[in-house]
C-alpha cells in the first residue's frame, strides 16, 4: 500500500482559513480531468477507475507509533474543515478511505412546497447544488452488495457565476451502511439517518466497526447527520434556525432504468443524463426532497433500525450535469455538519475549535 497517496488527510491551515467558494471555480475544478476524456464513450468503459478499500488501507497508521492514523485524522478534518476544494500542496488533493469511487453532479435544489423549517428548508427557496454519488466501499456493480450514498452542497444563490466567494451548506445521505442489494439507483433511498445491518460487509466488517468508533470519537454520533447547516443558509442572523430531524432522497418516479448485467452506479447516472459518445446532456436526473421530524431508532452502532412516520414531500433536486473525475474523487470536499444536542441550538454543539467540549 503506497501511503504517500493518502494526501492531506489531517485539517490544514489551507482549511481553516476557508471563507466560501464560488460555484463556477468548484464545477470547473470537477470537470477538469474526466477519466474517459472529453467525451463518455459508454457503459462498460474501463478507463473509469474502482478503488478498493482494504482493512489495510482504513486500519493505515492505527498503532500508537509510526505512521499516522489516516482514518482518524479524516474523521476529524470531515466536520472540522468547511473547504469545498482541498487541493493540497501537490494539487493532488486527497485519497478517501471509504467512499474513493463516485461520480459529482451539478444542478439546482428547489423547495416548492410550505414547511415549517428555515434558511434553505424554506419554500421558494432555490439553491446552485454540486452533489457526489458514491458508495461504500470498494463494490460499484449492480448485483452485489453495496452502500450508495448521495451528498451535496448548496450555494446560496442561482447564479453560476456568481463573483464574491459564498458559504456553502453540505448534507450526507446514503443507504444501509452495512450494504443493500439495490439494483437500480431509481429505488435507492438515501437518508441522513441510515439503517445499519453489519453482516452484510463481509470481509469488511472490521472497518464498519472501526467506522463507527472513529466517528463517536471526532463527533459523537456515527448513524446519522444533521441539516441544521441547510436549515440556517441564508437566514437572518437574529431568527432562530429550524431543521427537519430526518430527511431522505428518493429518485423521481419517470427517470428511465438503466438496464445492464452488473452495470457501475457511475454509467448508469451518466447514462440518466447522456447519450454515449455525445459531449451534450439531452435529460435531467431529479431526486426528490422528504423529510420528517418523526423517528425512532431500535439498536445501536452495527445493528440499527429506523423507523419513520408523516414524511413530507417538499421539494426537488434536478442534476442537468455529471461527469466522473479525478478532481471529483480527489479534490472536492463534503463537509459533515458539527453534532448539536439540540440540532437547532449553536450552543450545545459538542466539537469546538476542533475538540471534543462534552
Amino acid at each position: 500500500m503506497n501511503t504517500t497517496d493518502f494526501g492531506p488527510e489531517l485539517t490544514t491551515n489551507e482549511d481553516r482559513t476557508y471563507r466560501g467558494s464560488r460555484f463556477a471555480e468548484v464545477r470547473d475544478a470537477i470537470f477538469a480531468n474526466p477519466y474517459y476524456g472529453k467525451v463518455w464513450p459508454g457503459p462498460g468503459d474501463e478507463s473509469i477507475p474502482r478503488a478498493e478499500v482494504t482493512n489495510r488501507s482504513v486500519f493505515a497508521g492505527i498503532l500508537p507509533f509510526g505512521k499516522p492514523f489516516f482514518f482518524g485524522q479524516a474523521a476529524r478534518r470531515t466536520v472540522d474543515a468547511h473547504g469545498d476544494l482541498r487541493w493540497g500542496a501537490d494539487r493532488k488533493g486527497f485519497r478517501r478511505l471509504l467512499h474513493p469511487n463516485g461520480i459529482c453532479l451539478t444542478g439546482l435544489w428547489e423547495i416548492t412546497e410550505k414547511t415549517t423549517y428555515s434558511g434553505y428548508f424554506a419554500r421558494g427557496s432555490e439553491a446552485l447544488i454540486v452533489g457526489r454519488y458514491s458508495t461504500c466501499c470498494t463494490e460499484t456493480r449492480r448485483g452485489h452488495s453495496r452502500s450508495l450514498s448521495l451528498v451535496g452542497k448548496l450555494f446560496p444563490t442561482t447564479d453560476e457565476e456568481h463573483k464574491e466567494p459564498l458559504p456553502t451548506a453540505n448534507f450526507i445521505t446514503q443507504q444501509d451502511f452495512g450494504g443493500d442489494y439495490t439494483d437500480y439507483i431509481n429505488d435507492a433511498e438515501t437518508r441522513n439517518a441510515p439503517d445499519t445491518s453489519f453482516w452484510r460487509r463481509g470481509s469488511g466488517i472490521p472497518i464498519l466497526l472501526l467506522t463507527g468508533i472513529v466517528l463517536m470519537r471526532a463527533d459523537k454520533e456515527a448513524t446519522i447527520r444533521q441539516l441544521h447547516e441547510i436549515a440556517e443558509l441564508g437566514k437572518p442572523a437574529d431568527l432562530p434556525g429550524r431543521a427537519p430531524k430526518f430527511m431522505r432522497l428518493v429518485v423521481d418516479a419517470d427517470q428511465p432504468r438503466i438496464e445492464g448485467e452488473e452495470l457501475d452506479f457511475r454509467d448508469e447516472i451518466l447514462a440518466q443524463i447522456y447519450d454515449p459518445g455525445d459531449p451534450t446532456p439531452r435529460r435531467t436526473l431529479t431526486f426528490h426532497i422528504e423529510v420528517t421530524d418523526e423517528g425512532w431508532v431500535r439498536g445501536a452502532q452495527i445493528v440499527v433500525r429506523r423507523t419513520f412516520k408523516n414524511w413530507q414531500r417538499i421539494g426537488k433536486i434536478t442534476f442537468d450535469k455529471a461527469v466522473a473525475s479525478v478532481n471529483g474523487d480527489r479534490v472536492i470536499h463534503f463537509h459533515h455538519a458539527l453534532w448539536r444536542d439540540k440540532r437547532d441550538d449553536p450552543e450545545t454543539t459538542v466539537r469546538v475549535n476542533e475538540r471534543r467540549v462534552d
